[in-house]
């Protein structure tokens, strides 16, 4: 399996003043559309030196996202789920119930300015979250996201855990990732995820993991303190 490992040192990830990532997570699922907003605010904060970053998980109600290289072909099934087209990056995506969303609101002034580096330690922070739970997953050559393997009787396949699709505006990231725990994976039906026809999505529990979304969020919390520097607590924006 191909994966990597990344020094967020090297690659400049951690801040060199160790001021800490605000990490608040929401109980309760938030919607789209007010979760967009409170992170346009956030980022504009950020910009202007009002705001710390922050790192915010939390769960969707079921919906599709288009991101800007989404094909209106992909989306099989218009009327499931509602549909929001977003300036992140990446294609059709699920989001709902039982899925960590986490949204990263970093400062890449202060990071080094290098979108793929980012995106490295992005798919870093999830291989190492999943490798606490005896998960071992990692990167494809012209695929996002990351992936895992899985093997049976006369038969393998990749399936995709976990999706990334970010934008940056002045050196401020936001949008991020989704972790699939224990969603529903029928719901992927009705779109091609992230315009990947010929392979499947998967979860945790899926691949037989029983894990509980805290248990998955300490996990995810653990794996940020090694890639992106200290964290402190915070409410959630809304």
């Amino acid at each position: 399996m191909l994966s990597h490992t990344l020094n967020p040192e090297a690659s400049g990830l951690i801040r060199s003043d160790g001021l800490p990532v605000g990490w608040a997570v929401s109980t309760v699922p938030v919607d789209y559309l007010a979760a967009v907003q409170a992170m346009e605010a956030r980022v504009a904060a950020i910009a202007a030196g009002e705001a710390s970053e922050l790192i915010w998980l939390l769960e969707h109600p079921p919906l599709y996202t288009a991101g800007v290289s989404s094909r209106e072909s992909d989306l099989l099934d218009v009327s499931r789920f509602p549909v929001h087209r977003t300036g992140r990056g990446g294609q059709f995506t699920y989001h709902g119930p039982g899925q960590r969303v986490a949204y990263v609101m970093l400062d890449l002034n202060q990071r080094g300015r290098d979108v793929r580096a980012f995106v490295r330690s992005l798919e870093a922070w999830l291989i190492g979250a999943l490798a606490g739970f005896g998960v071992e997953a990692g990167v494809r050559d012209g695929r996002v996201g990351v992936w895992v393997e899985r093997r049976g009787a006369g038969w393998s396949r990749e399936d995709k855990i976990a999706a990334i699709g970010v934008k940056v505006r002045k050196w401020i990231s936001f949008h991020g990732v989704s972790l699939n725990v224990e969603p529903d994976l029928t719901h992927f039906s009705g779109i091609v995820p992230c315009g990947i026809a010929e392979h499947g999505v998967t979860s945790l529990v899926d691949l037989g993991v029983l894990a509980t979304m805290d248990e998955a969020d300490a996990l995810l919390k653990a794996s940020a303190l090694e890639i992106f520097g200290a964290l402190a607590p915070e409410r959630p924006p809304i």
